[in-house]
């Protein structure tokens, strides 16, 4: 084991506060990813790390090529193949309730390992809701399978998931293999894994997961919200006559806030705040079961029967002159790496900004109605809304929120469909035959998704997650740093002192293990920066096969099954499905000790220890 050195404590510094920012959150991931770089630049005489290396991150193959893959799923998005892959998939599996298991595991499996998995479960959604409905079983039936099988189909390929694309582009490096990934290296180690984890979730899930939320044919009911919603109408002679809705609302004792205001043929559901009262108006509020009593004690305002809140009542009469586009109802889910996450909805100005009104969260189990503009927002948080279709249909362009209801029908390029297929697959198989590298096809494909018109030229830009890219790039001097300093050697030398006398299969299992833990706290990308050097490092004091020691980490760090917040898309299905924290444990804990086995086993039996 080689001495501790100031330069290592630097570096174990550096990735202490990361670590800590990394789980807290007080800034999003990449902020902290770009803090990391700037940290390895000014503390040069320790890290070792100048300044283009620190930079050089940005210029790296793997973040290169992932951006490539943004562009390359948005394009095969555009032409509504995943969604009519769920239509034929809705047809097929019926009512039977196995059939419609299978079906949502096989599909989310097979296409995560050639598109991206977030906008894979993003389609799977609405789907899961519709075979819920025909049933009259819950939608949390199928939701977390839906995200495991996501996971684990991303292991197919190198391109199923960014940590195989970062994991190779470390992995290349001479201090490791020399030599990136290719296409299908570990296809026949990921085809294993989605065999095994499908099986399992196909027979033991529907006992494990409890029917979260109850089958209901009203979002309106599924949210609670009937109960929530009233209609209070401002009489002949009445105080608040000229007032504006915000003054009028302010000076009242009972908390009640405004979401729609009828005045005659008009209904207006945005930006009514500064609109001025006038005899005869009727506010929709929005108020807390108490306070339904209360309004009857206002003065100036009367007590309306409670709304029934459906389409037809939140439609403007086509007559009015000055009027809000028909308003219709939809869930939105706070994509985890949006601009809404650690913010609220008053401090984002929500229903200006996207000209939708939020009538109810769901956070998990929990359903809230009041006060929710001052509640943070968190990634996987299920918006009810009410907006017009046209609202709807930006909404569906917006990488802040995922639209989880089919209520509208964006318009998709159909005949683009062979075109946008033909370009995927010709990247991953010219990249699979090792005629160019996959850095060089993805490029080519973005360039041909914009060139044949499947990709419009302004769609490239918002097609890409730039959280993951600065993330990639802002850590990837990190892992430079520690293994230039010793610090990776160092804590391989003490995870070998601690392994004692174990067999080396035995170790690769824990590698497996720990890093699985470790990525339940940290993203599954810093899990494989922090890891690789590790246990590359470990392998050689072993002895061992180096190559089966990073395969372990890389595969561990793309199956985080434990909580919702280990991965993006069980924070996507929370909400929707009603989940607690600790229903991801129960179905996921004996998942991940089952792929502990089966994948440490697979490394041996394909490529020896």
């Amino acid at each position: 084991m080689p001495p501790l050195t100031a330069e290592m404590l630097v570096v174990f510094a550096i990735i202490a506060i990361a670590v800590a920012l990394f789980v807290v959150q007080p800034v999003p991931l990449d902020v902290t990813a770009l803090g990391v770089i700037v940290a390895l630049v000014v503390l040069e005489p320790w890290t070792t790390i100048s300044a283009d290396e620190g930079i050089a991150g940005f210029a790296n193959p793997a973040t290169i090529t992932v951006l490539m893959m943004f562009i390359l799923s948005e394009g095969v998005r555009r032409t509504g193949a995943v969604q009519l892959l769920g239509q034929k998939l809705v047809e097929f599996a019926g009512t039977d309730e196995r059939r419609q298991l299978g079906s949502v595991i096989g599909v989310s499996g097979l296409s995560a390992g050639f598109v991206n998995n977030t906008p894979v479960v993003a389609l799977m959604i609405p789907v899961a809701n519709e075979l819920a409905a025909r049933t009259n079983t819950s939608p949390s039936r199928l939701l977390i399978p839906i995200s495991y099988a996501s996971m684990l189909g991303g292991m197919l390929t190198l391109i199923g998931t960014s940590t195989n694309l970062l994991a190779s582009g470390i992995v290349a490096q001479e201090a490791y293999l020399g030599r990136p990934f290719t296409m299908f290296e570990f296809t026949a180690l990921g085809a294993l894994v989605l065999v095994v984890g499908s099986l399992y979730l196909l027979l033991f899930a529907p006992r494990l997961l409890p029917d979260r939320i109850e089958p209901s044919e009203e979002l309106t009911d599924e949210f609670e919200l009937t109960a929530y919603l009233t209609e209070v109408v401002v009489p002949e002679g009445s105080p608040l006559v000229g007032l504006t809705v915000r003054e009028a609302l302010a000076d009242l004792e009972v908390d009640l806030e405004a979401v729609t205001l009828v005045r005659g043929p008009d209904v207006f559901g945005t930006a009514i705040e500064e609109k001025e009262l006038a005899a005869g108006d009727v506010l929709v509020v929005r108020t807390g079961r108490q306070a339904v009593i209360d309004v009857a004690d206002v003065a100036g305002l009367e007590l309306l029967p409670r709304l029934e809140v459906d389409d037809a009542v939140l439609e403007t009469d086509a007559n009015g002159a000055e009027r809000a586009a028909p308003q219709i109802l939809a869930e939105l889910i706070v994509a985890p790496d949006g601009d809404l996450v650690g913010r609220t909805l008053a401090s984002t100005n929500f229903r200006e900004r996207y000209d939708a009104t939020v009538l109810a969260m769901r956070r998990g189990p929990e359903i809230v109605h009041t006060r929710m503009d001052q509640r943070i927002l968190r990634g996987g948080d299920t918006l009810l809304v009410q907006a017009s279709e046209e609202s709807l249909e930006r909404l569906e362009r917006n990488r802040d929120v995922i639209v989880a209801g089919d209520y509208t029908r964006p318009v998709y390029r159909r005949s683009k469909l062979p075109l946008a297929l033909a370009i995927v697959a010709g990247v991953v198989l010219i990249a699979g035959l090792e005629r160019y590298p996959i850095l060089l096809t993805s490029i080519a494909g973005a360039v041909l998704m914009v060139a044949t018109g499947v990709l419009e030229p302004g769609e490239v830009y918002g097609a890409v997650d730039w959280s993951v890219i600065f993330l990639l790039a802002g850590l990837i001097p990190l892992g430079l740093a520690m293994e230039r300093t010793g610090a990776a050697a160092l804590l391989a030398g003490v995870a070998v002192s601690g392994a004692g006398g174990f067999h080396v299969i035995v170790v690769l299992a824990l590698f497996y293990l720990f890093t699985a833990v470790l990525t339940e706290l940290l993203s599954n990308n810093a899990s494989v920066v922090l890891m690789i050097p590790v246990a590359f490092d470990a392998a050689v004091r072993l002895g061992a096969e180096p190559y089966a020691f990073l395969l372990a980490v890389v595969f561990a760090a793309s199956t985080p099954l434990l909580s919702p917040v280990g991965y993006q898309t069980n924070l996507m299905v929370y909400g929707p499905g009603g989940y607690e924290f600790t229903d991801f444990a129960r179905v996921g804990a004996p998942l991940q000790l089952i792929l502990t086995v089966v994948t440490t086993l697979g490394i041996v039996a394909i490529w020896g220890v």
